[in-house]
Parts: structure tokens; sequence; C-alpha cells
């Protein structure tokens, strides 16, 4: 494949380099980069690689680099990859594709429609062994702020992105496990949002003035069916990613669960699975073909999102979502 940097490592852990990138056969990671110089220089050392940058900004610059894979907080994700795109390299990212802004998944969509490059999402149900369900939820318990990227301070702190997000801009985790599998979409959705008890996830509490905790969809699907996704940050006794798959046919047979195939010696990866989403990307770009989740899906599965908050504040309004399709 050639060359390829990252772009953000992670506080918890070294996310940035849990996608395995620098162990695939046909991937040489040249450079990386952190706003925060410690953490840059961890991700390099995670990478094996010697070249560091500053910035992605400074980093897409270099003429050497083929692809890039955007692993920083969402709100940046679109600016990023727009930029990324529009250097003439291929681009994947870590989830979800938007964030919170319609406006800004049309600009994501003709970027990459424009730049006839390869853009995939990393969404980590798609890389799941039991990807066949239609109903689906992410609950990740949230008493106290998780740390995030905060621009005011420049660092990672409990005031930043993550601090009150609404439930349903972080949807693609539940999402995928009906979109993941039909290829299809969302073409309708009513949501309810409860209030929520923790400090933090009050609308006088965060920059978002998001009032929910918890924001529970049902989406009408583009096959005609429906869809339940749920997800929350204030159930204290559930968490992660499960589905369920309730049909009228009773023979699975025809949903197929493979995933992309690994290297020899490269073992699951991050959440999972990731490896399978590293690996099919790289097979994309090399055979010039659509990658697993490419940008009609990867928004397809977060702009319903998007719009079920809307919903949510409106009540439970039924609401139409914008549809993308290459």
């Amino acid at each position: 494949m050639g060359h390829e940097p990252i772009d953000g490592y992670g506080r918890l852990c070294a996310f940035g380099a849990g996608w395995g990138f620098q162990d695939h056969p046909n991937v040489q990671v040249v450079a990386v980069t952190d706003l925060i110089p410690d953490r840059c220089a961890g991700l390099a050392k995670a990478c094996r690689c010697e070249k560091t940058y500053p910035s992605c900004e400074e980093m897409i610059k270099d003429d050497s680099i083929e692809a890039v894979f955007i692993a920083t907080d969402p709100p940046s994700h679109v600016r990023l990859a727009v930029a990324v795109l529009q250097r003439g390299k291929h681009v994947a990212s870590a989830v979800p594709a938007v964030w919170g802004s319609l406006e800004d998944a049309d600009r994501l969509f003709e970027a990459v429609k424009k730049s006839g490059l390869k853009y995939m999402m990393f969404e980590t149900s798609c890389g799941h062994a039991d990807l066949i369900y239609s109903e689906g939820e992410y609950y990740h318990y949230c008493p106290t702020p998780l740390p995030g990227y905060n621009p005011a301070t420049k660092n990672v702190d409990a005031d930043g992105w993550r601090k009150g997000a609404p439930p349903q801009w972080y949807p693609t985790h539940s999402n995928a496990y009906c979109l993941g599998v039909t290829g299809g979409s969302f073409t309708e959705v009513c949501c309810m949002g409860m209030p929520s008890i923790v400090p933090h996830l009050r609308a006088e509490n965060n920059e978002y003035r998001n009032p929910f905790g918890s924001e529970i969809a049902l989406f009408r699907t583009s096959e005609g069916g429906m869809s339940r996704m749920a997800v929350c940050w204030d159930m204290p006794a559930a968490g992660g990613e499960q589905g369920r798959v309730y049909g009228q046919k009773s023979d699975k047979a025809s949903v197929s669960t493979a995933r992309p195939p690994l290297p020899p010696g490269m073992g699951e990866g991050t959440h999972g699975g990731g490896n399978h989403l590293m690996c099919d990307f790289v097979d994309a770009i090399l055979r010039d073909r659509k990658p697993l989740v490419d940008v009609a899906q990867a928004l397809n599965m977060t702009v319903a999102g998007i719009v079920a908050h809307q919903s949510a504040l409106r009540n439970g309004e039924l609401m139409k979502i914008p549809q993308y399709v290459l």
C-alpha cells in the first residue's frame, strides 16, 4: 500500500495505534501526530515510527503520505477528513463520521465524491462476528464526565467534547447492527429522550444544552421494516454494544456475517475486531474497490442519530432522514 500516517493517540490507551496498521505487511506507518507532545511521542513509539508532526494540518503536507487514519475527537473528524482528501490522500476515520451537523455531512459527502479517493469509517460493530441484528443498543454509563479534547484548554479534560453530548450523536455502535448488515439506511425516525439525574448530563451543565442521558429511537428502514436503537449514558445496570433480531422469515441463511480476513499472525485488534476494518481499508485501496463502510454508509449510520436527537427535542416528532447514495 505504501505510506500511512496516524492522527490521534488517546489519553487512556493507544487508540490510534490500536488498529494495527503498523503490523500490516502492506503498510508502512511513516508519520504520526498529536496536538499534545508527550502523546505524540507515545504514538510514535507504539507505531514504531520515527517521524512526528505537531498537527494533522502539517502532517498532510507530506507528499510521501498516501493515506491518513484520523483517530481524533469527533468534532474534528469532518474538518480533518476533508483536508486530507483535498491534499489527494485516502482517509479513514474513527466514529462517528460527523458530529451533530447535517451541513458537515453534506460537505464530507461532496468532498469524497469530488476527490475520487477512498473514505472509510471504522465502525467497530461492523467488525463483530455476531453482526446479524436489526435492534441494538449502545450503553456506556457515564456518571462523571469522560475525558475529551477541550479546545479552550488545548488539553484532554472532563470539560471536553464528551461532557453532556447528545446520546444519538454517537449512534453508529448501535445503528451498525442493522445497517452494517443490510447496507440500507434509516428513512424516518421517532425518538424519545429521558432527562437524566446525572449532573453533567443535565442541560444547564453542558455546552450542548442537551437534557437527555438516554435516547431511544424507532426507525423506519429503507427496506420497509422497523429498527429500534438505543444510546444511553446513564444506565448503571447496562453496558456495551448488543442487539437482537426478529423477522417475518425464519431463514437467515442469506445474511452474511463474514469479516475481512486478517494477514497471518495478526490478532483481532481493538474494540472486538478493529483489525478487520483496518485490513479492509487497506485492501480497498490496493484493489480499488468499495470499502466496507464507505462515505454513504458512514453518513447513513451517523446522520440518522443527528435527526433522532432533533426528534427527541421535539417530544418524539416523526422526522425524515436525509439519504446518501453513491
